[in-house]
């Protein structure tokens, strides 16, 4: 029983780590998409809440990664 709630717990964490990898990922490519437009552009508005809408997940992410290591 053990090694299984090992498991999924190292599962979790990995997947936690995963996804938070592939936010910011996408953060990195945001950011450079919205430096070749100009920054009074509508699609500069668009980038711009799509980066923070994708920095609250990252940051929600990391909150969470943080506790499940903490609690495991």
């Amino acid at each position: 029983m053990e090694s299984e709630y090992i498991n999924r717990k190292t599962q979790l964490v990995t997947y936690l780590q995963l996804h938070a990898q592939s936010l910011e990922e996408d953060l990195s490519q945001l950011a450079k998409q919205m430096d070749s437009l100009d920054p009074a552009s509508k699609d500069h508005a668009d980038l711009d809440f799509e980066y923070n809408f994708t920095s609250g997940q990252h940051s929600a992410t990391m909150h969470i990664l943080d506790y499940v290591e903490e609690i495991m």
